[in-house]
């Protein structure tokens, strides 16, 4: 690889020697300089900024652009001249290599000192350096043993369903070819007969044992293959490569390229990360989606806390609308003059502001809350260290807002260092006075999604020690020290309150330490950190010992906003046939008030709420023995799903039931998920109009996915935009990423990325359905036309005693797929359209005919097959009994390759012909295509016959177009034989049209769109979109040039139910309007009917 062949500088005697990346060893010393890349998994060792501090970009890695810390050892910061960096003298010991980005064991043996290493001091390949001058690492993993190396496998490979049914196709096709060639090889053996002397099969000429009638057996064995290779070509061996081309096209420039789904804040368009599953976007029935950045914007605002036991931050939250607005109340509300803004900061609350909290009854417990927003955190300031122009990098949005909110509040986070954090601290001694405070950070407990908190551990300016906490309410309150029940009581109201707003919530919570209790537990720390074994689980371990008996400060609530349009598309979807599945990690109150804002969950919805959260369940809790809480819970869990499971079977057997929503937590999931209740989470998940699962953990979300896919068999879609859903999206048939501010990694996992929920609307309705419309046309076209050839082979098998024969000249059957019929279906597997895509959103509806598989069932298998066997008997017997009585100009009777020239060019026609009639809309592509397939056959016709060879039997159809031309059979026969063979195709349409009509069918006869799209449809679309989408909007509607011809089977809208609908009437559609349509021969315009 081009890349290994970068130079990179490695310590040799004493001094820096540039050396190409592929020759790096375990163990050397590289010096790597400001924005180089990292050419191996290195050992952090030194580096020229304050305290061994270096920032890397891990945009190769996870997509995150915000730059890391990491912190080398302090045995290790003088290691950075080239004569002091050879001193050094060390051993690694570390884990084997594996593909775990975010995690790392080892030990640094050096002086004598086992010091542990984490990954706070690795430096991935495949990470750049920023804002360093250079840093010196020793070189752990390289090459194929590095992380990021480890990591590149391929995303799980999907097919989709319509593949694997198209498989079972290619498998019946392959059984008809075997009996096909078993009736033939059958019948030779039979055919062949002594009295038949005049044939001379007894002949012993080479060749000659195919027709041996003394040995039948080898006769039936000869025919056999000869029959395998003369009837080959209904295997469409093309159509794989035709799809895949389709597809290819459809991914690049069609859904990649599409206006309607192009964010333009964020100039992010659409991307198709595979073409395999275009299809299977027009089936969905299930979507499973993440709420936070994903139904909501990721932009976290801190918006109102509690501390103390009181309340503080006024207004009303955009969930709390929305659910008002379903409600029909209105709500006004006033914006305080004074309300500070700030991205990440809402709050709105004069008693906390520029010092007021100091005349709070509780001040100590306000001054320990903003302590706790300044100092618990793992957050890096960025820029001047002035409030104004300073940036934070965190990790989360709403770690960010929480030191925002502190900032605001006058405990301003400005510097940070490895071992120290500076608060600028105002209004604490006095009103007005500001003083710059550093605490001394020993010990961070980092988060994760098990511990669902963070401490820190901090010393005082005057040797005090604290440890700060903030977490999960579920997680915080489990830890609280006895006592103080007041506040405990009074802020879990007050959280309920919160999630009901549909604010995201933390508690924090903080305990004084004694220097004798924290050295014995930092000695146990410090044991763990070092452990090679099992480090994470020992340090969680070590962690419980001194995260508890904390005293509780209050808790924070953070507004994340919905997307814009969310609940517009989570309507469409619903009228599409599709059931959405909202899975998170929020609380209940959270989740369902969300659920609410979206229209997911209405007041008309019968809601089944399975929660942990329970007073029977507490009490069971409270006694601490965890096995009998886990059989209770079980028990419980079991016996509310029994009970709902019969509720929802007796609304659905009485006719006006209401729709139904379940909410479960993820407690309770964890038991439901258990094999021996699956079945019944399932049976009543199915009957739930709407499901919301809380508090739910990665793993969890991917077995919910997997649940639906494999119990139930439905084609399911799970859409997300953090890490946390990577193995929700890698579950379901298709994976939508969403690029929003949790890095990349879930799209770079997808299938599909897209930068806002509400576009999944135009993913789904628009560009779904048209793949599967136009793949299924594809798929059962191309069986058709492969069958009808060679049918047309196998009646003149019967005709040729069985022989083998060929028909068709060996180079008609091979151009006959690859350039006389090759185009044409690419075309209308590109540009075939039933509905604009405005009324694919108008009416999604539409889209349950996806859902449904209704395009590609055997029975529409078997129609196509019908009228392959109806048309092919026309070819051949049509043409072979017309050609006994005709006669060239000479006044001889035609041979067999004047008649089959003569079938092929009738077969050539007809399944072009047979094309234009399937398609919904005409362009001039496929005018261009069909005639070029036409106009090819007889290019090529008139070149092969014109020239004379002795080779491959050329010579028998040497000048039989010119002598076939010269006739008028030849032009009687082109005109009649193609319209007898379409006359059933086109009965067929007619009837099934008029007395059983697809959904789009009938849009089809209520809007003649194809043809002039009203500037009515166009203004109502227009108010829907947002500027950027009604610029987007404006360019897809510039004059171009459309097609006059709609392909419909019956093609002159002159019936009631077409004008009631134009003067904005609804009439329901008659069977006889469509008949009465036959007599209408003008279009009447638009602009006439005033």
């Amino acid at each position: 690889m081009a890349v290994n062949n970068n130079m990179i500088h490695v310590l040799q005697d004493q001094k820096w020697v540039s050396i190409p990346w592929k020759k790096l060893q375990v163990g050397d010393v590289v010096k790597v300089e400001q924005d180089g890349f990292f050419p191996a998994d290195l050992l952090f060792l030194a580096s020229m900024n304050v305290d061994g501090v270096c920032y890397i970009e891990t945009a190769n890695l996870d997509g995150e652009t915000n730059l890391k810390i990491r912190k080398a050892l302090e045995k290790t910061w003088d290691y950075l001249t080239p004569e002091k960096t050879s001193e050094f003298k060390g051993e690694i010991q570390c884990e084997q290599a594996n593909n775990s980005l975010y995690t790392f064991t080892g030990n640094l043996l050096v002086q004598n000192q086992i010091l542990p290493v984490n990954p706070n001091q690795l430096l991935l390949r495949g990470c750049s350096l920023r804002n360093t001058e250079y840093v010196v690492g020793v070189v752990i993993f390289t090459g194929h043993e590095t992380k990021v190396m480890m990591n590149a496998m391929n995303v799980p490979s999907k097919r989709s369903t319509l593949e694997r049914k198209l498989d079972k196709l290619i498998l019946a096709l392959f059984v008809t070819l075997f009996v096909m060639c078993f009736i033939g090889a059958v019948g030779s053996a039979i055919f062949i007969n002594k009295k038949y002397f005049y044939l001379h099969l007894e002949s012993s000429e080479e060749g000659s044992g195919q027709f041996n009638p003394r040995n039948r057996f080898l006769v039936f064995l000869l025919t056999m293959f000869t029959l395998i290779t003369l009837y080959s070509t209904i295997i469409p061996i093309s159509l794989y490569v035709s799809i895949e081309m389709i597809k290819f096209i459809q991914s690049t420039q069609f859904i990649n390229k599409d206006l309607h789904m192009y964010h333009y804040e964020t100039n992010t368009p659409a991307l198709a990360r595979t073409s395999n599953l275009n299809e299977e976007l027009g089936q969905v029935e299930y979507i499973f989606s993440d709420k936070t950045g994903t139904l909501t914007r990721n932009l976290m605002e801190f918006f109102q806390c509690s501390i103390g036991g009181e309340i503080y931050g006024k207004g009303i939250t955009e969930i709390e609308k929305g659910i008002a607005e379903c409600s029909g109340l209105k709500f006004e509300e006033n914006i305080s003059l004074n309300a500070l803004r700030e991205r990440g900061f809402n709050f709105d609350d004069a008693r906390l502001m520029r010092g007021a909290w100091r005349n709070e009854p509780n001040p100590n417990s306000c001054k320990e809350f903003f302590r706790c927003l300044a100092i618990c955190h793992t957050v890096l300031p960025e820029g001047e260290e002035t409030p104004e122009k300073i940036k934070y990098q965190a990790a989360s949005p709403d770690e960010a807002a929480l030191v925002i909110a502190a900032k605001n509040f006058g405990f301003f986070f400005f510097r940070r260092s490895p071992t120290m954090i500076y608060i600028r601290e105002a209004h604490v001694e006095k009103m007005g006075k500001i003083q710059d405070v550093s605490y001394e950070i020993l010990n961070v407990l980092e988060f994760n999604s098990t511990r669902k908190r963070q401490s820190v551990v901090c010393r005082y300016p005057d040797g005090r020690l604290v440890l700060y906490c903030k977490g999960a309410d579920t997680v915080i309150y489990e830890r609280l020290a006895n006592g103080y029940n007041d506040i405990k009581k009074v802020t879990r109201e007050h959280l309920e309150q919160f999630g009901s707003a549909g604010l995201r919530t933390l508690c924090l919570a903080y305990k004084e330490l004694h220097p004798d209790v924290y050295e014995s537990w930092n000695e146990k720390f410090v044991q763990a950190k070092s452990s090679l074994h099992d480090r994470e689980k020992k340090l969680d371990e070590v962690a419980e010992l001194i995260e508890n008996d904390l005293i509780l400060i209050g808790s924070t609530a953070i507004e994340d906003k919905l997307q814009e349009g969310v609940p517009a598309c989570i309507e469409t979807l619903q009228r599409a046939g599709i059931k959405i599945w909202v899975l998170t990690g929020d609380k209940v109150e959270t989740a369902i008030n969300i659920a609410y804002a979206c229209n997911l969950i209405n007041n008309e919805m019968k809601q089944f709420i399975i929660s942990s959260e329970t007073d029977v369940i507490r009490e069971v809790e409270d006694r601490g023995d965890q096995v009998e809480v886990a059989r209770f819970i079980k028990e419980e869990v079991k016996k509310e799903l029994k009970k709902c499971l019969e509720e929802a079977q007796s609304y659905f057997s009485s006719l006006s039931g209401p729709k139904l929503a379940l909410v479960i937590d993820g407690k309770c999931l964890m038991y439901a998920l258990d094999p021996s209740l699956r079945v019944m989470l399932l049976n009543l998940s199915m009957n739930c109009h709407a499901v919301v699962c809380c508090r739910v953990s990665p793993l969890q979300k991917a077995q919910v996915t997997s649940l639906v896919k494999k119990g139930a068999r439905k084609i399911t879609l799970s859409i997300g935009d953090g890490a946390n859903d990577v193995s929700m999206i890698q579950a379901a048939h298709v994976g939508i990423g969403i690029s929003g501010l949790e890095g990349m990694q879930a799209v770079m996992a997808s299938d599909f990325a897209i930068a806002q929920f509400r576009y999944l609307a135009d993913l789904l309705l628009v560009h779904g359905r048209w793949s599967y419309l136009r793949i299924c046309k594809v798929v059962t076209y191309f069986f058709y036309k492969n069958l009808t050839f060679t049918l047309t082979q196998f009646w003149f098998t019967f005709q040729t005693g069985f022989s083998g024969q060929r028909f068709y000249d060996d180079w008609f059957q091979s151009l006959y797929n690859v350039i006389f019929t090759a185009l044409p279906v690419i075309i209308v597997g590109l540009f075939d359209k039933d509905v604009s895509a405005s009324l694919s959103k108008k009416y999604p509806e539409l889209y349950r005919e996806g859902i449904r598989n209704g395009f590609f069932k055997w029975r529409v298998v078997a129609i196509w097959a019908f009228f392959s066997v109806y048309q092919s008997l026309v070819f051949f017997y049509f043409v072979s009994l017309s050609s006994l009585s005709a006669k060239n100009s000479a006044g001889k009777i035609f041979g067999l390759w004047d008649v089959s020239t003569m079938a092929f060019t009738c077969v050539v026609v007809t399944v072009n012909l047979r094309l234009l009639m399937i398609c919904n809309s005409i362009t001039r592509w496929h005018y261009l295509s069909v005639g070029g397939g036409i106009l090819a056959w007889f290019i090529f016709v008139f070149i092969y016959s014109g020239i004379s060879t002795s080779y491959d039997r050329q010579e028998n159809l040497y000048f039989v177009i010119y002598v076939l031309m010269s006739t008028s059979y030849f032009y009687v026969t082109l005109v009649l034989v193609p319209v007898v063979a379409l006359f059933g195709d086109f009965v067929y349409q007619g009837v099934q049209r008029w007395f059983s009509p697809y959904d789009y069918q009938i849009i089809q006869e209520m809007h003649d769109e194809i043809d002039d799209t009203s500037r009515t449809q166009l203004l109502e679309i227009g108010n829907q979109l947002t500027p950027a989408e009604a610029r987007s909007h404006a360019i897809s509607q510039l004059p171009r040039e459309i097609s006059k011809h709609t392909g419909f089977a019956f093609d002159s809208p002159g019936y009631e139910s077409f004008f009631a609908a134009q003067l904005g009437v609804y009439a329901p559609q008659k069977a006889w309007d469509v008949a009465r349509r036959a007599s209408m021969r003008s279009r009447p315009m638009i602009g006439q009917k005033k």
